[in-house]
């Protein structure tokens, strides 16, 4: 019989995909140990080597982790929908809520690293808001935590010249969060702009996400607009790969 495509794969690719297709009928679920390297070795007659790397293979994917000492199990942690159109109506932060409530439903969602400073505009912030040579910038940094699992690091940039003074300067701007504020301080975002694109996560963010080696980001640039074109605020998202599943719902 000829060989098929399948076939020709390496065994370890194989062994892997048998592993994720258990996961996916429920026959593992969340938090359930896989079978180790002895237990694949003995099912599948194959080297240490090549069960090792089946077992890479789904904690490369974000599908498996490894536990120091017990063995490798299916992910407990839930990825996150993240409804790119929804969350950003202005029904959800004209209203008092946070953008976040689009995507978490009942789950928890902690910012625990905060800081808010003025800073110098870096050259690519300069250009996409517009700056003059000498502006400066409020700059928002945080980490999002959803169900006690590092999910998304976020840096805003404001011109200083608009938000100062305002709320969007202190940790906690309140109900609606940043885009309330510029609403009350009349530049209402009513159009944004959202870049996408993937990389490897430098050292420093695999360590604050958490992530598994081998998982990607995925870097989301998002640019919010008045209705007169101005640039009001620009911000780099940095979101786990593995924590992510990227939402766009819209009409034809």
């Amino acid at each position: 019989m000829a060989s098929t495509d399948d076939d020709r794969r390496p065994k370890y690719q194989r062994i892997a995909d048998n592993l994720r297709a258990a996961i996916e009928s429920g026959e593992y679920g969340p938090g359930d140990r896989l079978p180790g390297e002895n237990d694949l070795m003995a099912t599948y007659g194959v080297a240490r080597m090549t069960a090792r790397q089946a077992l890479g293979v789904l904690r490369d994917e974000g599908v498996a982790e490894a536990r120091r000492g017990a063995g490798v199990f299916v992910r407990a942690f839930r990825p996150l929908r993240r409804r790119g159109i929804q969350r950003l109506a202005q029904q959800q932060w004209g209203n008092g809520r946070s953008i976040w409530s689009a995507d978490i439903e009942n789950r928890r969602l902690d910012v625990d690293q905060v800081t808010v400073s003025e800073e110098a505009a870096p050259d690519r912030v300069s250009t996409v808001l517009d700056l003059a040579e000498d502006d400066t910038v409020c700059v928002r940094r945080r980490r999002f935590v959803l169900d006690g699992k590092p999910v998304l690091l976020g840096t805003s940039y404001l011109p200083t010249s608009l938000v100062e003074g305002s709320a969007i300067t202190q940790e906690d701007t309140g109900e609606g969060g940043t885009y309330a504020r510029l609403t009350e301080l009349g530049y209402k975002p009513v159009h944004f702009r959202e870049e996408i694109r993937s990389r490897m996560p430098s050292k420093d963010e695999a360590h604050r996400l958490s992530m598994s080696a081998g998982t990607p980001v995925i870097l989301v640039c998002r640019t919010a607009f008045t209705d007169e074109g101005r640039p009001v605020e620009l911000n780099e998202m940095t979101l786990d790969a593995a924590s992510y599943i990227l939402e766009y719902d819209f009409d034809a």
